[in-house]
């Protein structure tokens, strides 16, 4: 069988399903691949690297969808292209059902089969074939990369001899694969991150990357947030005016807004809306990642970049991974190439399509004339259910008052109580020590004393090499050493030397290790 690739006529879209690496595991499993000529050109792949490869190039579209058997695209087809199909063909692509019903109704009627990348069952067994997740991993880079480019400072803060600049503020809305993907690149830019997501157990992940995860004061957050598949359910209208309510408060603060939330089969949620927009700054940015969807933001056009009254720039665009093509053309045509691997169990280049298997019935929308859209829910859940962690509640001044009046009386009797043994156990030693060993005896509880009393009440971000703990507690080994060498016994003095000799060297090469760290930052 011949599988084949036709270039997108979508405007603007750079990207495509099949490149010369993919195309070589694809002979592997016995396709015939096919090109159409200049479908890579614009993601960084030439026609000639596609024939070294051993893929036929074929001068237009008509002749490939009349010769390939199996039609691999990216962009959900145009409706020249769909008439181009007959039964006994597969399409696989984008395709967006809940959407296209008028294309999914085209589609059945000329008896093809058609797989959805988009409705690939989030499952730990379909990852390899997550186009959406491979998409949204990009998208969510790259929508931090725009925010950057139109936004008028630092992401991280500094402070130079000029002035201070105080670090962005991001917020990102949905903690989904582009959701996390924004939260990394952002705190790796060293810009404060908050991110909130409608599922609570994702908390545990947006705080692992070094961002803040935005509680609500909401009892049901567990119920409205989760869904089957990986992805995120529709909110109940209480949760949604706690949600809302929120963001109203947090716009203020907010230098970038990052929006990623979908749901599937379903239009873009609002959640950002123009109100929230008008209390942000002026040179604020907001990134709208569902913009094809329609757009989480009010004021969100497709593909143009807006402008609002107060100076905040609202950006739609629908092709951040295409702006990235030669990465997202190699991801989407592995994502594909995976899913021919499921379909082609023997590697006889024979395509089985096994409505059993549950990432191929998942994916499948139309099959023999029928339209198999929606699939039947999955029977494993992506990620499962946790209790969500409980917000920790907010003392008031009386309440801390309180708690550090508990704390210091607690400590004081804990210390007083330590004191009394120690004095019993002082005494008890004293009635039958020989004196020399009482003078030895107080020298060393006083250098513990002094070492847990100076060292551990030392900040930690002052902890450099020479201010370390082991320095520190070589000058405490020095100060007791001198005070026995002055002792009579041989035997001590010989050892209290050989202290000071020992913690001598350790402090020393502190000095020499931050006198090396410092001449790095001056100038040459």
């Amino acid at each position: 069988m011949k599988i084949g690739s036709p270039k997108e006529t979508f405007a603007g879209e750079a990207r495509v399903a099949m490149t010369p690496d993919s195309a070589l595991q694809l002979q592997k499993l016995g396709y015939e691949c096919l090109i159409e000529a200049g479908a890579g050109k614009a993601a960084g792949f030439s026609d000639d690297a596609y024939r070294t490869a051993g893929v036929t190039v074929v001068e237009n579209s008509a002749a490939l969808f009349a010769q390939a058997d199996v039609v691999a695209k990216v962009r959900p087809p145009e409706t020249a292209e769909i008439e181009r199909l007959a039964s006994g063909k597969t399409l696989i692509s984008f395709f967006y059902p809940g959407q296209n019903k008028e294309l999914l109704e085209q589609a059945r009627a000329t008896g093809a089969n058609v797989i959805a990348m988009d409705m690939v069952p989030r499952i730990s067994r379909a990852q390899k074939m997550d186009a959406l997740s491979s998409m949204a991993n990009i998208a969510g880079y790259r929508a931090v990369i725009e925010a950057g480019n139109n936004f008028g400072r630092f992401f991280t803060g500094q402070v130079t001899a000029a002035g201070k600049v105080p670090p962005a503020k991001v917020l990102v809305i949905g903690a989904g694969v582009a959701g996390l993907a924004a939260i990394g690149t952002a705190t790796s830019l060293g810009a404060i991150t908050y991110a909130f997501d409608v599922r609570p157990e994702v908390a545990e992940q947006i705080e692992s990357m070094g961002a803040e995860f935005v509680y609500l004061d909401f009892a049901d957050q567990q119920q409205d947030g989760a869904a089957t598949g990986g992805y995120a359910a529709p909110s109940s209208p209480e949760f949604r005016e706690k949600q809302l309510a929120k963001f109203r408060e947090l716009a203020p603060d907010m230098d970038i807004v990052i929006t990623t939330a979908l749901i599937p089969g379903r239009d873009a949620p609002k959640l950002w809306l123009a109100d929230m927009v008008a209390a942000m700054k002026p040179g604020s940015v907001v990134i709208d990642l569902a913009a094809e969807r329609g757009g989480n933001c009010d004021l969100t056009v497709a593909d143009q970049k807006v402008v609002s009254d107060n100076g905040v720039t609202v950006i739609g665009y629908t092709d951040f991974p295409s702006r990235m093509a030669t990465q997202s053309s190699t991801l989407y045509s592995t994502n594909i190439r995976h899913m021919m691997t499921d379909l082609t169990p023997a590697k006889d280049g024979v395509l089985v399509h096994n409505m059993e298997d549950d990432v191929i019935r998942g994916a499948t929308v139309t099959y023999q004339g029928e339209i198999t859209f929606p699939p039947p829910p999955p029977k494993v859940q992506a990620i499962a259910a946790q209790k969500p962690k409980e917000k920790p509640k907010e003392l008031t001044p009386e309440e801390r008052r309180a708690q550090e009046v508990a704390a210091f009386k607690a400590q004081t009797r804990n210390q007083a109580g330590l004191l009394a043994i120690a004095t019993a156990l002082l005494l008890i030693v004293g009635a039958y020590a020989p004196a020399s060993f009482m003078s030895h005896f107080i020298v060393f509880v006083l250098a513990c004393f002094i070492g847990f009393q100076v060292i551990w009440n030392v900040s930690h971000s002052l902890h450099t090499p020479l201010m370390a703990v082991t320095n520190a507690i070589s000058g405490i080994v020095i100060l007791g050493a001198l005070l026995q060498i002055g002792s009579g016994n041989w035997l001590v003095v010989i050892l209290a030397a050989l202290s000071v000799l020992i913690a001598t060297i350790n402090i020393v090469g502190g000095f020499l290790v931050t006198r090396r760290m410092l001449a790095m930052f001056q100038k040459s």
